[in-house]
């Protein structure tokens, strides 16, 4: 897989470019956002830091969820609960606080080549009906009613879990290692943002209970 490090750092860019390596992928760094302007296409994972020469990693983040859906993850010093949020909110698939821990970050690729690999599969037109909410898992779209909901990512893959287990609770270290790939190296805050992200998207009051110190629910029954 080929991994785009978009890092100023010469020293964490390294360390960055051996793990990429150790886990079999092959990295190309870059410590400008023009850079990873002109060449995000050419990846199929972008690692971003925040703190970039020439443009806030935040509105880079803007600009590349505009013209590509690879999964992106944040490696970044800002741990403040503002900056985790508004860069999940901005696209990210996850967020990751420097020093970052090598074991953790593999995992996270892993988690991110296993979910494309489910996706590239090929299958027969798979549609998940639960009122008026509609899930294309082949398309990777969710519509509700007549209205394409423009989810992220990892907004859709934790939508067609719970979809795909409607009326039954899924627990979050279950949810945790199937987007994240570990329930206890995955960050909780990550997926708090993009439940109430998904929620405030689908504009469907009561769809998605929560199980008090258990997990989340579909209520409705597939169609």
């Amino acid at each position: 897989m080929q991994v785009l490090i978009v890092e100023d750092d010469d020293a964490m860019a390294s360390a960055l470019e051996a793990a990429v390596v150790s886990a079999g992928h092959k990295p190309h760094r870059v410590a400008r956002a023009a850079d990873a302007l002109l060449v995000h296409r050419n990846y199929e994972v972008i690692l971003l830091d925040l703190g970039l020469p020439d443009m806030d990693g935040l509105e880079l983040l803007r600009k590349l969820r505009q013209v590509t859906d690879s999964p992106i993850l944040i490696l970044t010093a800002r741990d403040d609960e503002r900056s985790v949020v508004l860069g999940l909110r901005s696209g990210a698939d996850d967020y990751l606080v420097k020093p970052v821990k090598l074991v953790e970050l593999l995992a996270r690729i892993e988690a991110v080549t296993r979910r494309m690999a489910r996706g590239s599969t090929p299958s027969q037109p798979h549609n998940i009906l639960l009122g008026e909410l509609d899930v294309d898992l082949d398309r990777r779209v969710a519509a509700v009613g007549s209205r394409v909901v423009p989810l992220t990512a990892t907004e859709f893959d934790l939508l067609a879990l719970l979809a795909k287990n409607a009326g039954s609770v899924v627990t979050r270290e279950q949810i945790l290692d199937a987007l994240w790939g570990d329930a206890f190296l995955a960050s909780s805050r990550s997926l708090d943002v993009h439940l109430t992200g998904l929620r405030s998207k689908l504009q469907l009051p009561g769809f998605i209970i929560n199980v008090r110190g258990v997990g989340y629910r579909i209520e409705a029954e597939p169609a």
